[in-house]
């Protein structure tokens, strides 16, 4: 019996959601708390990363980034599969005028540009990671969905599916039982696309200065924050900037090997 090799992208993953949960916890100080005689001091053993220009913590505020990064990753992939999955399976598998005005909704959400959505609902409500999920996913689900739509429709005529229909087993149970474990793989990979989108998607706007609103800390923020003074301490951009490239990368090494399979 062969033994299933971790991935080096997994233990690097693994190590960020770690540093993510540990780091906040373990740490004596907090992402907002300010020290004005300690302003923008270097590496030592009281800062593993030095401060900023407020004399926070620069480690503390690293790793409170990645979480508020994941957090904002995870639950934007997990609602937009969900909405996804539903409104393609839908389409696909009852068709007809359903299909119709699903696809079309599809289409106009499509049209405009998704950081348009992010910035509008940024505007009318209070920015943040709540604002910045739901700009998201008002049109993060269409590609997913259809995908699933096509699938679906390609499931429904397959022998099994026609005879479970004839024996009078329910739509629903159909899709349960059948449908969805053959598309586990292809739900699985276009989530797992979902993560890093909606984490560009925040580093970025949070570097224009209309992402998460200060203090709090996630990557475009602290980049942001950096962007000032980078000639005089660039280590302050260096750690935020390649952590998210490690982020990436971790899960672009993931989702390559899940399209594999």
């Amino acid at each position: 019996m062969k033994k299933r090799k971790i991935s080096t992208e997994k233990i690097l993953l693994f190590l960020l959601v770690l540093l993510a949960i540990l780091g906040p916890v373990l740490s004596p100080y907090t992402y907002d708390g300010q020290d004005v005689t300690a302003r923008n001091l270097g590496m030592s053993w009281i800062h593993w990363f030095g401060t900023d220009k407020f004399g926070r913590d620069l480690f503390t505020r690293v790793c409170c980034g990645i979480r508020l990064s994941l957090l904002i990753g995870a639950i934007s992939a997990m609602i937009c599969g969900g909405i996804g999955t539903l409104i393609g399976g839908a389409a696909g598998y009852i068709g007809g005028k359903t299909d119709l005005v699903l696809s079309e909704l599809m289409n106009i959400l499509s049209a405009v540009p998704s950081l348009l959505y992010i910035i509008l609902i940024q505007l009318a409500f209070h920015p943040g990671m709540g604002s910045v999920i739901l700009g998201f996913c008002v049109a993060g689900w269409v590609d997913l969905a259809r995908l699933f739509r096509a699938e679906t429709m390609r499931q429904k005529e397959m022998e099994y599916c026609m005879a479970a229909k004839m024996m009078g087993v329910s739509s629903f149970r159909i899709i349960g039982k059948y449908i969805l474990p053959n598309a586990r793989q292809l739900l699985k990979v276009q989530m797992l696309l979902l993560v890093p989108k909606a984490i560009f998607t925040e580093a970025f706007l949070s570097f224009l200065g209309i992402g998460i609103a200060a203090p709090q800390a996630s990557l475009g923020t602290l980049i942001q924050d950096a962007k000032a003074q980078i000639t005089l301490y660039p280590l302050q951009m260096v750690y935020p900037v390649v952590i998210l490239i490690l982020l990436f990368l971790s899960l672009q090494g993931i989702i390559t090997k899940e399209q594999r399979l």
